[in-house]
């Protein structure tokens, strides 16, 4: 049974309003630190992050204590955004979380419809692994839409093994939510 470790990425040194892929405050960069203490008796284990600074800033002291280079990857990255301007960008991510998930548009919906393949696939890679990812990436994948991750919090999921008829995962995707990390409401922006 392959083991996902979900890690929300540190405090960000600037808001989705502010900044397209900003790295990690000194808060962060501490929040990291802990993470990665609390994970390293786990491996050396895979490491696969967004392709964003901030995840990767946040994987950075694991795959240095493991020696272990992360596998950057596209499809666990946060959900894209309609506009690069900053200031529509954070209004957009506003009115979008008051909106029910399944009332999102089409591409959204789409990029959410990904979220159990990249799972399953991840899981079906025979080995546990981290995965630094987003909030709301992880509020999807725990199938809960008032899950709020706390920042470098661990949400843990696991593959159940089987496989349906279709040659994927069964059960819930696959994956059962085993943990949930830390949640708080922090600002998205």
């Amino acid at each position: 049974m392959s083991r996902l470790y979900l890690v929300r990425h540190g405090e960000a040194a600037a808001g989705w309003h502010e900044d397209h892929d900003p790295g990690l405050s000194e808060r962060g960069r501490r929040q990291a630190e802990s993470v990665a203490v609390e994970l390293a008796p786990l491996g050396p284990l895979p490491i696969v992050a967004s392709p964003l600074r901030r995840t990767q800033e946040t994987a950075a002291p694991l795959a240095a204590a493991w020696g272990v280079a992360p596998r950057l990857d596209p499809d666990v990255a946060e959900l894209p955004s309609p506009t690069d301007d900053l200031a529509e960008r954070g209004a957009w991510l506003m009115d979008l979380f008051a909106t029910a998930w399944d009332d999102w548009p089409p591409g959204l919906q789409a990029w959410r419809g990904r979220i159990p393949q990249t799972l399953r696939a991840l899981a079906g890679a025979g080995t546990d692994a981290v995965v630094f990812t987003h909030f709301v990436f992880i509020a999807h994948a725990a199938g809960d839409p008032a899950y709020q991750p706390d920042y470098c919090s661990v949400t843990v999921l696991d593959g159940n093994g089987g496989l349906d008829g279709n040659g994927g995962l069964d059960g819930n995707g696959g994956l059962d939510v085993v943990q949930r990390g830390r949640a708080r409401e922090t600002p998205v922006l």
